[in-house]
């Protein structure tokens, strides 16, 4: 029998998009994004089919680290607007059928909240244990995340003559969550932004929140770490029945399992597939569906409730930390020769259009294949114009760049100065002239249309989300044929890394002479003979089919 509410696990058949409220509309002219700039934009999202926006950090900061370095988690940064601009863009989305989630950055706060203030004004502070302290650094530590930034976890405070950890950057003091106050303080964090209608949170940076021993050492150290991620979730439930955690977990397979709660289900509620997204990247490379393939078949199980983000690219550097060092100096080759374009020695600050050299058959191959592969698309804002990145931005910035809304000055974005953008405007041939909004809303052949025709066909296609995933065997080491099964119904999904054609031979199960497959992208409807069926795909091509069972009518 067909599940037929599936409303309170919206979260399967979503799409995700990102956005910086800084970079994405400018209401005031001031140079920098703000919230009424977002709200006039939410008509533009709910026409593109966007069914959950993820709002990077919008808090108070000294702006040191994008926003995740947060001077207060109960407000909004003024250059962005008030509380109550925020509340009207969670209304006026959710008038349009999105949801609103936001990061949850509680890793750390700025070394400038007055928590870590108070703390380092004296040893008997009463902030003093919100944050770890040692006399020494421990002999034992892992390496820095940002190994050009930092060359040490911890930092000395010469008034109170001990060392804080951080491990990020040493301004951004880690939170010490075997602290039950501290526990206590993020449970009134997101207690506050769900009664304000948020949906959930992006979770950052999981792994780290949870390496209590690591960080605290011996007995002080939470018994269960995970007990404490199962406490969030539980959280969440009570204040919101359909609220979502989206984990930021770049671990290997095996130890993802656990974050998201095993067969119970209980811990964080998606995870983001870092290890697909970089064997994608290695088989764009290679121009072999190989490598994506092992990363799709080595998922973890778990609860039928649970679900992973696939993205492919993301507002940090697009990390090749799990490759090999063979493999990650592939993808540079191929996509990152530049020293300029690399980062941390593990990653890449580009976009997927430069990547790719602009070539559209490559491109949407690429979207077509976000769209199908089994779990929730997640896209970065811009994406769906094929918006570039700008090198002289330093490390991550280059991706994070205001959006590019037409033409003109500043992309639209902004009638400020050049001089007072929060970030500089891509030039070249990814520039606002040639890759904006208003010029593809116009184009039926833009990217912006077909990344609006994957979306409207991958809502109307449960399977993608709900499906059970199996792999195709293909004589075509460039092709990756999988299909997905949601009790009675079942797609197809081939795509080509290669530049070759190939005719495609599908088995179809269960066929009989009343079945066909027809092609959800175009209409087109193809035959299936003696259970099985021919596909052409051209060189980097694309076909969602759906394997129809018509009834059988003769006897009528």
């Amino acid at each position: 029998m067909r599940i037929t509410d599936t409303s309170d696990l919206w979260w399967k058949t979503a799409v995700v998009y990102c956005l910086d409220v800084e970079t994405f509309m400018d209401w005031n002219n001031d140079g920098t994004g703000d919230f009424p700039g977002l709200a006039s934009r939410l008509d533009y999202l709910a026409e593109l089919g966007v069914t959950c926006l993820w709002l990077m950090p919008f808090y108070p900061t000294p702006d040191r680290d994008d926003g995740y370095d947060v001077l207060d988690f109960y407000s909004v940064d003024s250059r962005l607007g008030s509380l109550g601009d925020l509340v009207e863009v969670i209304r006026t989305a959710k008038d349009r059928g999105m949801r609103v989630i936001a990061d949850l950055v509680i890793n750390h706060t700025s070394d400038q909240h007055p928590w870590f203030v108070s703390a380092k004004s004296d040893r008997n502070s009463p902030h003093r244990d919100y944050y770890v302290w040692r006399d020494e650094p421990p002999e034992q530590q892992g390496p820095p995340v940002f190994p050009d930034q930092e060359t040490s976890n911890w930092e000395y405070d010469k008034k109170t003559k001990q060392y804080y950890q951080h491990i990020f950057y040493k301004h951004q003091p880690d939170l010490n969550v075997t602290n039950p106050v501290v526990r206590d303080e993020i449970a009134k964090i997101m207690g506050f932004w769900l009664e304000l209608g948020l949906s959930g949170f992006r979770v950052d940076a999981v792994p780290f929140l949870l390496e209590t021993d690591a960080v605290v050492g011996g007995d002080d150290a939470l018994p269960d770490p995970h007990s404490y991620l199962r406490s969030l979730r539980a959280f969440l439930g009570r204040r919101s029945g359909d609220g979502v955690l989206l984990g930021e977990v770049n671990l290997p397979r095996d130890e993802q399992a656990t974050y998201f709660g095993g067969a119970e289900g209980n811990e964080l509620t998606m995870q983001f597939d870092f290890i697909s997204m970089q064997k994608l990247y290695l088989g764009l490379a290679r121009q072999d569906a190989a490598p994506l393939v092992e990363a799709l078949t080595s998922r973890t199980g778990g609860s039928s409730d649970s679900q992973w983000a696939n993205f492919v690219r993301n507002h940090d550097e697009l990390t090749l930390d799990k490759l090999s060092d063979e493999e990650r100096g592939e993808v540079f080759a191929a996509f990152g020769p530049e020293e300029r374009m690399q980062v941390y020695g593990r990653g890449l600050v580009r976009r997927l259009p430069p990547m790719l050299q602009g070539d559209p058959r490559r491109i949407r191959m690429v979207y077509s294949l976000l769209f199908s592969l089994p779990g929730t698309p997640v896209l970065f804002y811009g994406e769906e114009i094929g918006m570039g990145e700008n090198l002289e931005q330093e490390g991550r910035m280059a991706v994070r760049t205001p959006m590019q809304w037409n033409g003109g000055r500043n992309g639209g974005f902004s009638a400020a100065g050049a001089d007072d953008l929060c970030s500089a405007v891509v030039e070249g041939g990814y520039g606002p002239q040639h890759v904006n909004v208003e010029q593809q809303r116009r184009d039926p052949d833009s990217l912006l249309s077909f990344v609006q025709t994957l979306v409207r066909h991958y809502r109307n296609a449960p399977e993608f989300g709900w499906g059970e995933f199996a792999v195709i065997d293909q004589p075509h080491a460039s092709v990756l044929a999988h299909t997905l099964t949601w009790e009675s119904d079942q797609v197809i999904a081939l795509h080509n890394f290669g530049t070759e054609s190939f005719e495609v031979p599908l088995p179809i199960a269960e066929a009989d002479a009343h079945t066909r497959l027809s092609d959800l992208l175009t209409g087109e409807s193809l035959p299936v003979e003696d259970g099985a069926a021919s596909v052409t795909l051209g060189g980097y091509g694309y076909r969602w089919l759906r394997v129809v069972h018509e009834p059988d009518t003769t006897q009528y």
